[in-house]
């Protein structure tokens, strides 16, 4: 993406989103709402699918290649062909697909990334492939809860202090907060919360949060926008798994 708006033009963009969770169907966009203070995007769930696992079964890649197919089937059509309807439909339009990196998948990161990159790229056109990515949230949405502990305080009724690391270490976010506070809901108290987090400051240390800055990075150049230093985007760590998407734009 090398052609840069003139400074009297004045573009649109608009974000689909494709998710593994519940909580991420229904506040991802709130969460990205940090991007669309300026009016200039949107972002929209267009889709919510199974979480995938790299193919590793030897059966299965045997099946794959006698059947002469680069992919699953239900690859195809929950991935790369909601991804392409959506990119042929509008203009200035990106996709998103967002998973959780639970720790126990910890170290299948760049198998299952190479997974759905591989789902959207043999469905996707060449030419669109840099307008599509994959980004996890490491280890769970819920984790990124603690770095703005304010925020479980207000809605849950605890006392908890940010916290004192890289919230990306956090093993089990979501067990955490049933610890802190029992009868936590995902979905009830998890709206609340994150309607009410504050990116700048989960963002503002360089040294953290590298997958969930990997995404808001990759819109910024999406959008054509200069880096600034809100979010550590000039030099805060990225996921070196998929940060490689923000150099293909």
């Amino acid at each position: 993406m090398n052609d840069t708006p003139t400074a009297h033009s004045w573009v649109f963009y608009r974000f689909g989103l494709l998710v593994t969770g519940r909580g991420e169907e229904q506040f991802l966009p709130s969460l990205m709402r940090s991007l669309t203070s300026t009016g200039n995007c949107t972002f929209q769930v267009i889709g919510r699918i199974h979480q995938r696992s790299p193919t590793t079964s030897p059966k299965k890649k045997l099946r794959m290649v006698g059947s002469g197919k680069a992919i699953p089937d239900k690859d195809t059509s929950e991935i790369g062909l909601p991804a392409r309807n959506y990119l042929n439909r509008h203009p200035d339009s990106f996709v998103i697909l967002v998973d959780d990196l639970e720790y126990d998948r910890r170290e299948l990161h760049r198998e299952t990334y190479e997974r759905y990159r591989a789902a959207l790229d043999n469905v996707l056109p060449k030419s669109c492939h840099h307008r599509a990515s994959v980004h996890f949230l490491v280890h769970m949405l819920e984790a990124y809860y603690f770095a703005h502990a304010d925020t479980i305080n207000t809605v849950l009724g605890t006392d908890l202090p940010d916290f004192d690391g890289d919230v990306e270490t956090i093993r089990h976010p979501k067990t955490k907060l049933k610890q802190a506070k029992p009868g936590f809901d995902e979905l009830a108290d998890g709206r609340k919360i994150v309607e009410q987090l504050d990116l700048d400051k989960i963002l503002d240390n360089p040294e953290t949060c590298a997958s969930l800055r990997t995404p808001f990075k990759w819109c910024w150049r999406a959008k054509r926008e200069d880096y600034s230093d809100r979010f550590q985007l000039r030099h805060g760590a990225c996921s070196p798994v998929t940060k490689q998407q923000i150099e293909a734009l």
